[in-house]
């Protein structure tokens, strides 16, 4: 009696068949999942939209422009500014200098407007912005040092940026004025959600 064996050679090519198939199939998926991050890329690319995930602004899709009311500034922080908000993953990886994500910020206070900062809060010409205290520690209870108390005149080819949607926004409540050189684009909301923002 003569036992017949399975062609291994025949096994060998079901398995890489049943391999590449899976891989294709792995490709495939991974292709349908990176498609939303490539189109965001694209679309900013090409439309000037930007996908804002941080709580200081409602999150979703801002599109940059040239009209007077786009009061949204997108810049790169500089010096401490740059450091903490990167170490601290207040901003995720991006195109500034130092490999962060550009801040977005509204700017509240122009050259030759009159701040005051207090415990308060700050004040552009008299006038209190709503949630815009410093704060001495963040979200997390990690320390931070708010900007000297005092009044300033904003400086030409400066200006200041306040977000009094979230008290905790990290903005010109801790390092001051920003250089206008440092911005990159002026937006305005295209299309955002409800956002919750951290307690007081």
């Amino acid at each position: 009696m003569t036992l017949r064996l399975s062609n291994p050679l025949k096994l060998k090519t079901r398995g890489s068949y049943e391999l590449r198939k899976r891989v294709r199939r792995a490709v495939l998926w991974a292709c349908l999942l990176a498609s939303p991050f490539f189109l965001g890329l694209i679309a900013g690319w090409v439309f000037g939209i930007r996908l804002n995930l941080t709580p200081s602004l409602p999150r979703g899709f801002y599109i940059t422009s040239h009209s007077p009311s786009a009061n949204l500034v997108e810049f790169c922080p500089q010096g401490a500014a740059a450091s903490i908000s990167l170490s601290r993953q207040y901003r995720t990886a991006g195109a500034c200098p130092d490999g962060g994500a550009p801040l977005l910020k509204p700017a509240v206070a122009f050259p030759g407007d009159q701040v005051k900062v207090s415990a308060d809060g700050i004040r552009v010409n008299g006038q209190l912005l709503p949630n815009s205290a410093g704060r001495f520690r963040d979200h997390l209870q990690r320390p931070l040092d708010p900007w000297p108390y005092g009044s300033y005149k904003v400086a030409p080819g400066t200006l200041w940026v306040i977000s009094s949607f979230n008290s905790y926004s990290f903005d010109s409540r801790y390092y001051g004025a920003i250089p206008e050189a440092s911005i990159r684009n002026h937006l305005r909301p295209l299309w955002t959600f409800a956002t919750e923002v951290p307690q007081q």
